[in-house]
């Protein structure tokens, strides 16, 4: 090995240095070094930007398109909403969750699929007297663990199918992982619902700990003419047990019906007149079936750009001791009322009736010329946006299944690559009006993609100088004599680790050329070291702060870094055993 390849190990054990101490975010690290052996000519300008023209990278963005395409038309929380209906204790609450989550974690990013599901969990938590803690961790685990079992189910997977395209193997099929990725979901699974509630905490988030007072509204929404509410009980429409609301009482054609039993039947026309905090009573708006209970004069003009936004009604308004209607609300703001809130009471009655007073907070649906034109009006003390609660594009929640069903079809059964599919695919969203241009660009988290990028780039140097090969020499001279199944074992367990302390997709970039390496001298099929390098860079539990998952339920489940040592190490061991398990069964050593 020459002074090329001694300078790749050099910036190699440099990079992993930074990214293990966080220096910088992982993709300025990877770039850094990237450019760095560019700049020493080990790696010339077309095999420095190669990785960036990987096709895995492009569907890697491509997907994150298609996952924001699926959460705007409210598909996804038509499906996780229903998850905890019936849901009264833990076990039941894990048993309802973990697997579908899973499911829907194959075929969709998961990070939004965990940051959906973070507040509907801590509300469903709340109600029932339970720590979120309890349920957070086995929520971001579920979805890893679903991941497993597509090409397209995590980044991670589409960067080993970019390594192999650009070692120019046999290209990775859609459902090539699910021999090896099913039974290490089972088991995981298995562990996350009925073990690793022993270590799970019992603690409150920060918001309960210093004992934070929640805005509270009163909402009206009416079950459209056609819903799939009607006919159906309140408990079986989902409605029962709803996060963070509580219905208070159903108005049939004038006569209240209060309390409200789990066995009511709901009818198209029916007002539900619902009483939450405003984290979770904007969700509302993304039910399906479910339309703003407002006369015409008050209810947002169809087909428009609309946000949630909170105004609160000042001392010099002229809306002051006017109902809603009677100050032609929908007329002089262009904004419909969803709610209000008042010194922290219900508001009773229907929402045109209400008369305004100083102070109460009104929850508008509006244009996004709203927050411009009245930011400054004497109209209000205060208005501000609430972001990420736009009303969902619920009339296209069949055109975006369709075009997912369409899309994983067509990788599957190998009409189209992954990587022109996904492509495809966002562009029907967006052709279709499933989501727009300016939510499909904000969707793409551009750090992954450069991490990706970068990465294979690197790859690329340790395999041309012989960086790799000097690194698989010593993994393989220690597990010689106990065969190809030890050696194996090693290089599994070394992603595991390198993944454990930095970015998932940098630890596969960093691992491949070694597997390869090591395959090679050991004798052994490539393939099995391939499958060994995905499932160790994501089955990786036990730091909180390396994945993308694991960092949105760290906050809110009012976590330590502990807390993921305790509960992960364990599942590592164990996906680990199952994986060298099946892996050589599958794709046999020799």
């Amino acid at each position: 090995m020459g002074f090329d390849g001694w300078l790749t190990l050099g910036v190699l054990v440099l990079m992993v240095a930074a990214m293990a101490r966080e220096l910088a975010g992982p993709d300025l690290i990877l770039m850094a070094g990237l450019f760095t052996l560019a700049v020493f000519g080990v790696l010339t300008p077309s095999e420095t930007f190669s990785g960036f023209a990987n096709p895995a990278m492009a569907a890697v963005g491509a997907l994150f398109i298609v996952s924001a395409g699926l959460r705007e038309t409210g598909l996804l929380e038509a499906g996780v909403v229903r998850l905890f209906g019936r849901a009264r204790g833990e076990l039941s609450a894990l048993l309802r969750m973990c697997p579908p989550l899973a499911a829907f974690s194959a075929f969709l990013n998961n990070a939004p699929i965990v940051a959906m599901m973070t507040p509907i969990i801590i509300e469903w938590a709340r109600r029932h007297g339970r720590a979120p803690s309890r349920f957070l961790i086995p929520l971001s685990y579920a979805t890893i663990l679903g991941s497993l079992l597509t090409v397209i189910g995590t980044s991670v997977n589409l960067t080993v199918a970019g390594l192999i395209h650009d070692a120019e193997m046999v290209e990775m099929s859609f459902f090539e992982l699910l021999p090896v990725g099913l039974p290490v979901c089972i088991a995981g699974l298995a562990y996350t619902i009925f073990l690793a509630p022993r270590w799970l905490p019992s603690r409150q988030d920060l918001g309960e700990q210093l004992g934070e007072k929640r805005r509270e509204y009163t909402a009206t929404m009416r079950v459209a003419p056609g819903s799939r509410l009607a006919g159906e009980s309140v408990e079986d429409a989902g409605l029962r047990q709803l996060p963070g609301l509580f219905l208070v009482e159903i108005d049939r054609d004038g006569r209240r019906i209060t309390p409200v039993a789990p066995d009511e039947i709901l009818r198209e026309g029916d007002a539900l007149v619902f009483a939450g905090v405003v984290s979770t009573i904007v969700d509302l708006q993304r039910f399906p079936g479910l339309v703003l209970d407002a006369p015409d004069e008050l209810a947002p003009q169809p087909g428009a750009e609309l946000s949630l936004i909170e105004a609160v009604v000042s001392n010099s308004s002229p809306l002051r001791g006017q109902s809603i209607r009677d100050a032609n609300f929908r007329t002089t703001f262009d904004a419909a009322v969803v709610a209000v809130h008042r010194n922290g009471e219900r508001v009773g009655g229907k929402i045109g009736e209400i008369v305004l007073r100083p102070g109460d907070t009104l929850l508008l649906q509006a244009g996004t010329g709203f927050i411009r034109a009245h930011r400054n009006s004497p109209d209000f003390y205060l208005v501000s946006e609430i972001g990420g609660h736009k009303a969902p594009r619920t009339e296209h929640a069949g055109i975006a299944l369709f075009i997912l069903v369409a899309m994983v079809a067509a990788a599957a059964i190998d009409l189209l690559p992954i990587s022109i599919a996904s492509f495809v695919a966002a562009g029907a969203l967006i052709g279709t009006r499933c989501i727009n241009g300016r939510i499909a660009r904000q969707s793409v988290e551009w750090n992954v993609l450069i991490v990706i990028g970068a990465g294979l780039g690197i790859a690329l140097a340790m395999q041309k100088t012989g960086a790799a090969g000097e690194i698989a020499g010593l993994l393989v001279g220690g597990t010689r004599e106990l065969g190809p199944l030890a050696t194996l074992a090693v290089v599994y367990a070394a992603t595991v680790l390198l993944s454990e302390f930095l970015h998932h997709n940098a630890a596969v970039a960093i691992m491949f050329p070694i597997a390869i390496q090591a395959a090679a001298q050991a004798g052994a099929d490539p393939r099995a070291f391939i499958m060994a390098i995905a499932m160790g860079a994501n089955c990786a539990f036990a730091n909180p702060v390396t994945y993308q998952t694991h960092l949105i339920v760290y906050g809110p489940g009012g976590y330590r870094f502990n807390d993921f040592v305790r509960v992960g190490l364990p599942l590592d061991l164990l996906c680990g055993a199952v994986a060298l398990t099946v892996i050589p069964w599958v794709w046999p050593l020799s």
